[in-house]
């Protein structure tokens, strides 16, 4: 009895050593070492001061920058320490609601074109954490920005089009639009340089 009893202890104190030591000591060195922007954040900096990161989204107020999915998280947007999404179906009334607000939104800070509005302006991602848009969500945001900013419209397009993000591996997901590293890429092309 006491000899099962002091293996099963010792095992216990290995596997958690083990696993509870070893290998995330391993796991986060070889990240360290091969992957050291991802492993800490992909955060992003400007004039040395972290303003955000690749990998969570942020909310952009102003209309003179491409606004961002919209973000459920609890207690503000883009919380990453409340990550989730509203789970409302699609016969709520409170997402109804929330999806007409952010239409008349988009339509209050025009100008708004013929084309219908992407579904991922006006609606939350699962995570409430997605930093990235659709090409067409970002490309239906150009001419607002265009004229809030007295930029040229071709040229902000061809902004957004330059950093269309394919798909992973040629084959996964789809192209997407960091909206944080395309606001900053707007700051600079805009001759009042930075806004935010």
């Amino acid at each position: 009895m006491h000899a099962h009893l002091r293996n099963s202890v010792l095992l216990v104190a290995v596997m958690t050593v083990l696993t509870g030591v070893v290998y995330p000591g391993l796991v986060t060195a070889l990240a360290q070492a091969f992957f050291p922007g991802p492993a800490n954040g992909s955060l992003v900096t400007v004039n040395g001061r972290v303003i955000g990161s690749m990998l969570v989204g942020q909310p952009f107020d102003d209309a003179a920058y491409f606004w961002s999915r919209p973000s459920v998280t609890p207690g503000h947007p883009y919380n990453g320490a409340a990550s989730r999404g509203s789970n409302l179906g699609p016969l709520s009334g409170t997402l109804a609601a929330r999806v007409a607000a952010r239409v008349e939104a988009l339509r209050r800070f025009g100008p708004v074109g013929a084309a219908p509005i992407p579904v991922d302006l006006v609606t939350a991602s699962a995570s409430g954490l997605d930093p990235h848009l659709s090409p067409a969500a970002a490309l239906y945001q150009v001419d607002r920005v265009a004229a809030l900013r007295g930029l040229d419209a071709a040229a902000v397009r061809a902004l957004v089009e330059g950093h269309v993000e394919p798909r992973t591996l040629g084959f996964v997901g789809e192209p997407v639009v960091n909206v944080l590293i395309l606001n900053l890429a707007l700051d600079s092309m805009s001759s009042g340089g930075g806004r935010r």
